[in-house]
């Protein structure tokens, strides 16, 4: 179920949304402030941590429920009450429901994995930990999971916490970003190079 149209407070579910801020940084962090002191206040952060991590999962991994969101012509009111479904099923709690129902009413639904990934920042910086973002033509397995999660501890992060995103026009490899660290190995970026070099030369 929807909820009303939020305040500029949060104290409750109806007031979830805490979101007037300037810029995309702005609006994500407002939103993972919101759900991080509300959850902390309920006892169940670490429940929610994981939802939120499993939700951001669930929409770079899932195809069609990534074209859904991204799509700017998705109704986003008629797409909010099956949404809702199939994160109940999942196994999502109310409050996170409720955080991803106030997203929807305020015309953020294209911008779910933006908030997924902005909780997770919130949350690492709370804790003092490093979110690796890692972008990739296709969902990960777990064995390339793994493999990054070696090298990110052989690069000394080993307390990373992993936030990916599905980017399609990427077409191979992966972007992946470390605090101001990025390391490009798409074959988007290598075509762009290579094509910048063929213009050189001609």
């Amino acid at each position: 179920m929807l909820l009303p149209r939020p305040s500029k407070q949060y104290g409750s579910a109806d007031k979830l949304a805490v979101i007037s801020g300037t810029g995309e940084a702005g609006f994500s962090a407002r939103y993972a402030a919101a759900l991080y002191a509300l959850a902390s206040e309920r006892g169940v952060l670490d429940q929610v941590i994981a939802e939120v991590s499993a939700l951001g999962v669930l929409l770079a991994q899932d195809a069609d429920l990534a074209r859904l969101v991204s799509n700017p012509f998705t109704d986003a009111a008629k797409v909010a009450p099956a949404l809702n479904s199939a994160l109940a099923a999942q196994g999502i709690s109310d409050l996170v429901r409720n955080f991803v129902n106030v997203a929807v009413t305020n015309r953020r639904l294209r911008d779910l994995p933006k908030l997924a990934a902005g909780f997770a920042r919130y949350v690492a910086g709370r804790r003092g930990e490093v979110v690796a973002e890692v972008t990739s033509a296709q969902p990960l397995t777990d064995s390339q999971r793994q493999a990054l999660y070696a090298r990110l501890t052989e690069s000394g992060y080993g307390a990373a916490r992993l936030q990916e995103t599905v980017d399609p026009s990427l077409l191979g490899g992966l972007i992946l970003k470390v605090g101001p660290k990025l390391y490009d190995t798409s074959l988007k970026s290598r075509l762009n190079r290579l094509n910048y070099s063929l213009k050189g030369v001609a």
